[in-house]
């Protein structure tokens, strides 16, 4: 049992990495995967909310995840200004989060709201200003170090797994500030990285696939 996990941190590791350091050259591949996650944790969260039970503590919270996590993914393979506004979102919805978790609010309605609300902002700024580019490069980098880090953490740290799959980055940020340093410092150079990897080179929009 102890060499199939460690082979599971291993590989979310070298993934997480993978994401984090060149996920913008990865993007036609990644923009669906991180909105199939983005639609589960948000709809899981809104049952979980909606019901008042723990997170992914019902039937109904892992069902309602799946279906909009598909619809998510789904929509985004196939429209490209989908796959965009709605990684665009989940920087919005985490930002928002992450600010009602650090004045005391985290886990609430209010956070929801909030994350929502700033959700809508920013998908609508990326996509008025075409700015895509950025919030992948962004997005990529963020999400590839919370699963580097939040893997380790789960592994050594003790960090609960159910908890972690809700709101990694302020998991990781309310634990040991080691999580906390090592998630910020991969992601800057995740980000670093990328932009410097990418200065001269802008992905092609896939074109609509229906």
């Amino acid at each position: 049992m102890a060499f199939e996990i460690i082979c599971v941190t291993i590989i979310a590791l070298l993934f997480g990495a993978a994401v984090a350091f060149g996920g913008y050259r990865w993007f036609l591949i990644l923009l669906p995967i991180l909105a199939f996650f983005f639609g589960f944790g948000l709809g899981a969260q809104a049952v979980h909310l909606l019901i008042g039970d723990a997170f992914l503590g019902t039937v109904i919270g892992w069902v309602v995840g799946f279906v909009v996590a598909l619809a998510f993914a789904v929509l985004s393979y196939l429209f490209y200004f989908f796959a965009v506004a709605v990684i665009a979102a989940s920087l919005g919805y985490g930002l928002g989060y992450a600010i009602m978790s650090w004045i005391g609010l985290d886990g609430g309605f209010i956070a929801f709201i909030v994350g929502i609300i700033l959700a809508v902002i920013v998908a609508f700024i990326t996509l008025r200003y075409n700015l895509a580019k950025y919030v992948i490069i962004i997005a990529t980098a963020i999400y590839g170090s919370a699963m580097a880090i939040g893997t380790l953490a789960a592994g050594v740290g003790g960090v609960e797994l159910a908890r972690l799959s809700e709101n990694p980055i302020n998991e990781l940020f309310s634990g040991s500030p080691i999580w906390a340093i090592l998630f910020v410092l991969m992601a800057a150079a995740g980000m670093f990285v990328q932009f410097q990897a990418n200065r001269a080179w802008v992905a092609e929009p896939y074109p609509n696939r229906i």
